[in-house]
């Protein structure tokens, strides 16, 4: 029982990487969605895939607690994706981050 427990403890830290996401959108006009993800302990990263006609014009600002905001405008062509990241000067713990397209 003794050395479950050790088992167990060590491996602990491996579950710790990952960190929540939240994601609040606002898409009007267009049909995109997004898959976001976490890259690395200060890198964070959103999909942005338009299933619609029309080119978006799609702004993302990434809020990781007590650091400034960073914002990312990018253009998502019609039928295409595209990938934006975000990295950061401390670990993530919580990801925040709010998604405003619109058409082009």
């Amino acid at each position: 029982m003794r050395k479950f427990c050790c088992v167990l403890l060590a491996l602990l830290p491996l579950s710790a990487f990952a960190y929540p996401i939240d994601v609040t959108k606002k898409i009007d006009g267009v049909s995109v969605d997004y898959t976001a993800s976490d890259v690395d302990a200060d890198i964070s990263s959103i999909q942005l895939s338009n299933y619609g006609t029309h080119d978006a014009v799609c702004s993302v600002i990434f809020t990781n607690g007590p650091e400034s905001p960073r914002r990312r405008t990018v253009t998502v062509p019609a039928g295409k994706s595209t990938n934006t990241t975000a990295k950061f000067n401390r670990a993530i713990i919580k990801m925040r981050i709010a998604l405003d397209c619109a058409r082009k």
